[in-house]
């Protein structure tokens, strides 16, 4: 028995244990978990820096840039985050830079309804998850126009003297704001095509960015 004990341990050695190492693929992912985000963030901040450039009035990214988050980062927290930091830096250069009303700016109730339209604008981006194509891409974005119209203008009934707080004077803010509808609605389609355009175009030609993404 304890030859044939000794022939089973010569003909049938253990094996050693394998450890298992991580795979170049995986190595890979690891590297470039946050190549996506990253570059969702800095196409949402360039956008919203444009705002420094001259442009027609309300000629805007805003309700581009907040479509484009609520559509493509993975995390929920982040596609509200960053549209709204990115407004805060360019509000703050541009207060820097004209000073005058937009400086202050920072300390009326407009901002808040302002940074409050970015937010219901991002959540309604969540509707393009998974399902962005142009003709999706036209109607939020012209959904988002409308309803910036509809909530930028009642703040202006809100906070302006001219307008008397009665729906005569609310209809008044309305009627003076529908010249400049026209450019809110071309601002949004234009950045929007730009952002959602590019962005697609990226994440054809890398697809890690595919992985990264909504």
């Amino acid at each position: 028995m304890l030859e044939a004990s000794r022939k089973y341990r010569i003909t049938c050695p253990m094996k050693p244990v394998a450890t298992r190492s991580p795979s170049t693929s995986t190595r890979s992912s690891a590297g470039t978990f946050a190549a996506g985000p990253l570059v969702l963030a800095g196409l949402i901040l360039i956008a919203a820096l444009t705002r420094l450039l001259p442009h027609p009035p309300n000629f805007s990214p805003v309700a581009a840039i907040a479509l484009f988050g609520g559509a493509y980062f993975m995390s929920r927290q982040w596609a509200f985050i960053v549209p709204l930091a990115a407004m805060l830096i360019s509000d703050i250069a541009l207060a820097a830079i004209n000073g005058g009303i937009y400086a202050s700016w920072f300390g009326g109730f407009a901002i808040w309804l302002g940074y409050g339209c970015v937010a219901l604008t991002t959540a309604l981006g969540f509707g393009l998850r998974g399902r962005v194509g142009g003709g999706r891409v036209l109607g939020f974005g012209l959904l988002a126009s409308v309803l910036f119209f509809v909530i930028s203008n009642f703040g202006a009934w809100l906070t302006l003297p001219e307008y008397p707080k009665t729906f005569g004077g609310l209809g008044m803010a309305y009627t003076a704001a529908i010249p400049f509808f026209q450019w809110t609605v071309l601002g949004t389609l234009f950045y929007a095509a730009l952002l959602f355009g590019g962005f697609a175009l990226l994440r054809s030609r890398v697809p890690a960015l595919r992985a990264q993404t909504a």
